[in-house]
């Protein structure tokens, strides 16, 4: 029996029907280029993404992360534009993929109904973080952790979300307005997909493969397969 004097509950296993949810929201999870619908998200809806990522674990109970929703189609724009310059850049970067890497579509910002802007605040909790004393990034992985939850719960509500990663951080920062100690961890964009690529889009076109768990599993030390 819990001791609501320490604020515990009982933990145990969820029921099968739960755990099969949980896991296949995991494993069906995609980025989301080109399936957007244009209809709008409803803000209930919204609302529901944005506690799950609230909800999210954090360093400390820091809590670094803010959301901006971008709804100005100006902005966006701007942002489509940074998009472009830094994609364009990237690509000659695989020069012996770059037709292929030139077929990707890598972002939806402006045919997504909701783009979004998770940032980090480095600041928050002050000088001090339990759990950042030794390790001054974990504020970013918590951030991540925010996304992650967003990302999950936007699958269990039938809801796409592509991650949009190709930017110079300067000019995604000063397009939106963002304090110094602020820095952008993702960019995404959201709204109704009506179907998802059944494995990774990069790996269904040719891109990469996902590789063996087996193949990355040590035990004691790197490089030591488990007993």
């Amino acid at each position: 029996m819990s001791d609501d004097r320490d604020g515990l509950a009982p933990a145990g296993p969820f029921t099968p029907e739960e755990r099969a949810a949980v896991y296949r929201a995991i494993r069906q999870r995609r980025d989301v280029r080109g399936q957007f619908r244009p209809d709008p998200v409803d803000p209930a809806t919204l609302r529901r993404l944005l506690q799950a990522a609230h909800d999210a674990p954090s360093v400390g109970l820091s809590q670094p992360w803010n959301f901006i929703l971008i709804r100005d189609p100006g902005t966006r724009q701007r942002l489509h534009d940074a998009f472009q310059t830094a994609n364009d850049q990237a690509a000659t970067r695989f020069p012996d993929r770059k037709a292929l890497y030139s077929s990707l579509k890598l972002q939806g910002i402006l045919e997504a109904p909701v783009n979004l802007c998770i940032t980090c605040d480095r600041t928050r909790g002050g000088p001090h973080v339990l759990g950042r004393t030794h390790d001054a990034a974990t504020d970013l992985y918590s951030t991540a952790c925010a996304v992650q939850n967003l990302w999950l719960a936007a699958r269990a509500e039938g809801i796409g979300v592509g991650w949009v990663s190709i930017f110079d951080l300067d000019d995604l920062s000063r397009t939106l307005a963002l304090p110094d100690h602020v820095v952008p961890v993702a960019y995404l964009c959201i709204g109704h997909v009506t179907e998802l690529y059944q494995q990774p889009e990069l790996q269904a076109r040719g891109w990469g493969t996902r590789l063996p768990l087996d193949d990355l599993i040590f035990q004691d030390a790197w490089g030591t397969p488990p007993a």
